[in-house]
């Protein structure tokens, strides 16, 4: 097997490497490509990842280019973790946001709009040299908006095999394993629905065993306790479902606008002196297993989904992992064509979504809106298409009012400018 990262200089790719090093008998994995555009960062990660297989005893080499179509020849699977404009465009998003006050997140509301647009394009481009360099590969996506650039994949490069992945409704399955001292969290069957960072959960079962009853009552007794729950205790028990993290920015909006309002260093630059930390560590000769310093960065068990997912097409296994793609004919009176994250059964040929039962009717609005938003920006994104993104902005439910929108859309683009060269 031959792997390619895109990203590979992100300070992920270590975890992704320790992914392959568990599991590489079982992949035949045999070459692992690590692409960047940035080349010093690529020396530094790659130079690191290469001290964790060599202590491994080798088992597979690791390559590491600015080169993609090298990497892209032959591959198997590709992996993309990119960000398009780097740290300091997620603090733009956020900066934007703080100037409107409206949310400003790297994945959601104005912020996840500007990160989509610049990075749809780059996606696009790498899976349509997929499609002459490793035709029968598998893009796997990490890069955010994890659901949304998937939509724009399976919607505009349909012949190129795609799937989004994201590391949220793993966390979900690891509480409910811990709950129940699982060592697998793919033991752990969710009842889960709805987009990626906008998921609801119905029922959970522990090797086939309904314990949904008992994992409810317990989020409930948690919630009682925190101060900053997505939604109140008593709200949860009213409504029966557990409303996933990202749901905070839909349901507590003016909370997160205070946040923002209060000055305090973005989300973005928090991270870039956790990546600076990280990659300092990285340089130190001696390191060759994970530091502990990765954890704050973020986006933790990536490895767990990712390498389980490749295994899983490879091997053809026919396990359950909620993934985003498109819902074919799973969930009622949904298109068929929406990509959605729900549980799949995945094998050699890919995705089987798995029958759901549709979102109860106060998700099932939200879910519809945010779903407008996302086809019409992926379609902005791939055209250039100023209408289409101001249409995107009034569908989205966190968007600008519009007697703002034309000023918000043009501060957007402007801010962006470098990485949109579509829009110019």
């Amino acid at each position: 097997m031959k792997v390619a990262t895109i990203g590979g200089g992100s300070t992920y790719t270590p975890e992704l490497v320790q992914g392959f090093l568990a599991r590489h008998e079982r992949l035949e994995l045999k070459e692992l490509w690590l692409v960047d555009i940035a080349a010093e960062r690529l020396d530094t990660v790659g130079g690191f990842a290469r001290r964790m297989v060599a202590t491994a005893g080798n088992p597979f080499q690791v390559h590491l280019t600015t080169d993609r179509a090298r990497a892209l020849d032959g591959a198997d699977f590709v992996t993309t973790q990119i960000r398009v404009g780097g740290m300091a465009a997620r603090r733009g998003d956020e900066y934007l946001g703080r100037r409107w006050n409206l949310v400003g997140q790297e994945t959601t509301g104005i912020g996840g709009m500007a990160n989509a647009l610049r990075t749809i394009p780059v996606i696009a481009g790498i899976a349509r040299e997929m499609q002459t360099r490793c035709p029968d590969a598998w893009l796997i996506n990490f890069a955010n908006p994890s659901g949304l650039v998937t939509e724009a994949l399976q919607r505009y490069v349909p012949s190129t095999h795609s799937i989004g992945l994201c590391n949220g409704p793993i966390g979900y399955q690891m509480a409910v394993a811990r709950m129940y001292d699982e060592a697998d969290p793919f033991a752990v069957e969710l009842d889960y629905l709805g987009l990626n960072h906008l998921g609801w959960i119905r029922g959970a079962r522990v090797h086939g065993r309904d314990v949904w009853a008992e994992v409810l009552e317990r989020i409930i007794a948690r919630d009682a306790e925190e101060e900053d729950a997505v939604v109140p205790a008593a709200v949860t028990r009213e409504l029966g479902v557990i409303c996933t993290s990202y749901l905070h920015y839909y349901y507590n909006t003016n909370k997160v606008l205070a946040e923002q309002r209060k000055g305090e260093p973005s989300r973005a630059e928090r991270v870039m002196a956790i990546e600076g930390d990280l990659l300092k560590r990285y340089q130190e000769p001696e390191l060759t297993a994970l530091p502990a310093e990765l954890m704050a960065r973020g986006g933790a068990y990536y490895s767990t989904v990712a390498v389980q997912l490749i295994q899983a097409i490879a091997g053809d296994l026919g396990q359950t992992h909620i993934i985003n793609t498109r819902q074919g004919t799973a969930v009622p009176g949904v298109p068929a064509d929406w990509v959605m994250e729900l549980p799949c059964r995945v094998g050699a040929q890919g995705p089987e979504p798995l029958s759901a039962e549709p979102l109860p009717t106060f998700a099932d609005g939200l879910m519809r809106a945010v779903k407008s938003y996302e086809l019409l920006t992926a379609e902005a994104a791939l055209t250039g298409d100023r209408s289409l993104a101001l249409q995107a902005l009034l569908a989205h439910p966190l968007g600008p009012d519009a007697d703002v929108a034309l000023d918000v859309l043009t501060d957007m683009l402007e801010t962006n400018r470098a990485h949109l060269p579509l829009f110019f």
